[in-house]
């Protein structure tokens, strides 16, 4: 019986997953060629994938899966690394947001999925209109996959903006709010976390119409992602960047320091008990 492995998170997804792919072809003595035929998929299809080139669909992966006899690892592990629990358009910051060794956001509504709690996370994705039980919970499952990135030798540097209000608007219950905010006193207790918040009384509508992440990658240019009312975009156009990095330091700037932070936090978990 093939057994599930999680994926080692040193590794770029993609590159992983072509390993995978690449080991139980060899391990069937099967070639490329041979397995385009079998498959329906071009060759150097399959080679790109392999190479961790290109991203493999649903499709391809149980076909691929079907051939080598891999008995529905490789679909597990696909569905692990590529999220696909999560919208198309996310996807593909969840890969930057995998290769980032720093990531600074701002939110003036929700606490950052990175730092919630299961049950948190579940009452935020129930309110999508329309969506089932059954999706709820495999996005649920994504979002706590995310926070995997803490478990890193390594973890990314995570410095974090929130408005006084997130601490005080009712998310599931009164128990999941508790819950949820002393998971945020935990999570400063790292040295790679930090949580500011900007008071409610201070008035600031800076960045007050949506949330935005901007992460920085050795090597690339940062890039940001903007979040809006149907659906989050990702750039790395220059200018938009620098815009957000505006924006960002002058939140940070109307931000308490961490330690009256955490102070708001804590006065605030008082009034979910």
């Amino acid at each position: 019986m093939s057994v599930f492995h999680e994926p080692d998170p040193s590794m770029k997804p993609l590159v992983l997953l072509g390993a995978e792919l690449r080991k139980h072809r060899k391990r069937t003595g099967i070639s490329i060629e041979r397995l385009a035929e079998v498959i329906q998929f071009s060759a150097s299809l399959i080679g790109f994938i392999e190479r961790g080139q290109r991203r493999a669909g649903r499709n391809f992966m149980e076909r691929y899966d079907e051939a080598v006899g891999a008995g529905g690892e490789l679909v597990r592990l696909w569905e692990h690394i590529t999220r696909s629990a999560s919208p198309r358009w996310f996807r593909g910051w969840l890969d930057i947001e995998q290769e980032a060794h720093s990531l600074h956001t701002w939110e003036p509504l929700v606490v950052p999925g990175l730092l919630q709690t299961e049950e948190y996370a579940r009452a935020v994705i129930r309110g999508e209109p329309g969506i089932t039980d059954r999706q709820i919970e495999k996005a649920v499952t994504a979002r706590m996959e995310r926070q995997e990135i803490f478990r890193r030798a390594t973890p990314p540097l995570f410095r974090v903006v929130l408005d006084e209000g997130v601490l005080h608007r009712l998310v599931g219950s009164k128990e999941v709010m508790r819950r949820q905010l002393e998971r945020l006193v935990e999570a400063v207790e790292s040295p790679r976390i930090g949580i500011q918040i900007i008071p409610s009384k201070l008035g600031v509508m800076t960045g007050i119409l949506g949330s935005f992440v901007i992460a920085q990658l050795s090597g690339s240019p940062d890039t940001a992602y903007i979040q809006s009312a149907i659906h989050g975009n990702v750039t790395d156009r220059p200018e938009d960047v620098e815009a957000i990095h505006s924006r960002y330091d002058a939140l940070r700037a109307e931000a308490q320091p961490q330690h009256m932070s955490i102070e708001l936090i804590r006065e605030a978990e008082k009034l979910w008990t």
